[in-house]
């Protein structure tokens, strides 16, 4: 439909007599009727430069016309309502054999929230272009004083976020099927940035210690406020740090997972062992994997003893009192749900208060549980295929992160054929 317009100031300039182009501030706009949808299509050109939003405007006015004889429609949903869509398609596949573990989708959900805030939640689908996201690392990144985000967590939320926008472009709810993002900058996977993130075996055992004094305190009153909670944080970073369990494995376990009545005796003493099964639809490779661990410390057992008193504090459901033991998740106050991402790390920071470890230049956290008790396996010279069966992992994934990165390792490489005994280097 031509314009009703036919005469313009220098703020305005008509694009084949169907839209028009004018200034907002700085910044040229674009204004054009969509007959078939019987509104107008108002947007940004973001230029200032009047020859640039002239030839922006044509670009765009062709796009919309192809578009309107193809059947599309400009007017889509808005981003919020686009990430609400596809999470829903990738909630229903939660649990399902060629679907995800639900620890992924609330990786899924996380990622898309941080785009969201970067990208704007009332923006139009069919508005994004393909370098809309362009400097998002560094929004990302900026102001992160505390807690850097590494360019692998970017890279992660990016294949995300185009994965998502592929998916909507499939279904014509957007024009472009991913965004152009800037190269990250390198990060060298190994060497250095393994170590800095485990920690030394001396901060483990004043963390070990830390955990016994965290969890004693918290059960003297477990009708105190928040001690129930602390009791139970402190029972899962000691299982954590003893197993090597992911966190989307760890918080799914229910007590049928476990068999902690593997106890022997050892010159003298007693060693408590627990079998752990991570069930298929819990583990991030989506096999399930059994495998024992020496629980010494009596994280498992403690916890089981912390459930019976919950009962009588009434902290449980009736029903869940009613059911058995084993069906009941195993870090949890009411044996339904799962203690939370954000009170372990809340814990977290509390038992490394009260262990004296410094995370200053180190991105250590909960997850760091993990790579100690991977790298402590292979300073330990065990199998690396026996090391990835227990953590759910691969072969080529132990040996490119860990096996040549510590310096215990590389010692003992060097010292193949020595024994040491009393400071000494003894051939062998």
């Amino acid at each position: 439909m031509p314009l009703k317009k036919h005469s313009f100031n220098d703020d305005e300039e008509p694009i084949f007599d169907e839209a028009v182009i004018y200034k907002r501030g700085e910044y040229w706009q674009i204004r054009m009727w969509l007959a078939k949808e019987h509104k107008y299509a108002r947007f940004s050109l973001k230029t200032r430069n009047k020859s640039t939003a002239i030839d922006n405007a044509k670009l765009h006015y062709h796009e919309l016309k192809a578009g309107e004889l193809a059947g599309k429609k400009y007017f889509s949903q808005t981003t919020k309502i686009g990430v609400e869509r596809y999470l829903e398609q990738r909630e229903l596949e939660v649990g399902q054999a060629a679907g995800i573990v639900a620890g992924r989708y609330r990786t899924i959900k996380t990622h898309l929230e941080h785009w969201l805030n970067f990208i704007g939640r009332d923006v139009k689908l069919k508005e994004l272009e393909r370098t809309d996201c362009e400097n998002y690392f560094l929004e990302r990144t900026k102001g992160k004083k505390k807690l850097a985000v590494s360019p692998t967590t970017i890279a992660n939320e990016q294949a995300t976020i185009n994965a998502m926008m592929k998916w909507l472009y499939k279904r014509n709810e957007t024009y472009i099927d991913g965004f152009d993002f800037k190269k990250l900058p390198k990060t060298d996977k190994g060497e250095e940035a393994n170590r800095r993130n485990t920690f030394t075996d001396a901060e483990v055992e004043r963390i070990v210690k830390a955990l016994d004094d965290y969890i004693k305190t918290a059960e003297k009153d477990l009708k105190g406020e928040g001690n129930v909670q602390k009791a139970v944080g402190g029972y899962y970073l000691g299982v954590s740090l003893i197993s090597g369990l992911r966190r989307g494995e760890q918080i799914q376990l229910r007590w049928t997972d476990i068999d902690n009545d593997l106890g022997y005796r050892e010159e003298g003493r007693s060693n408590e062992l627990v079998k752990i099964k991570v069930r298929g639809e819990t583990s991030k490779v989506r096999q399930t994997r059994r495998f024992i661990v020496k629980d010494d410390a009596k994280y498992f057992e403690g916890l089981m003893k912390l459930q019976i008193k919950l009962f009588e504090l009434g902290k449980v459901t009736e029903s869940k009192r009613l059911a058995t033991l084993g069906d009941r998740i195993v870090f949890s106050i009411n044996g339904e749900t799962a203690i939370t991402a954000r009170a372990i790390g809340y814990h977290f920071d509390k038992i490394l208060a009260l262990a004296k470890v410094s995370t200053n230049d180190r991105d250590i956290v909960p997850y760091s549980f993990r790579h100690y008790f991977i790298t402590n396996r292979v300073n330990s010279n065990l199998p690396i295929a026996s090391i990835a069966e227990m953590c759910g992992t691969s072969i080529t994934q132990i040996e490119k992160t860990y096996y040549h990165t510590t310096e215990d390792k590389m010692v003992s490489n060097a010292l193949a054929d020595y024994d040491i005994k009393d400071g000494m280097l003894i051939p062998k």
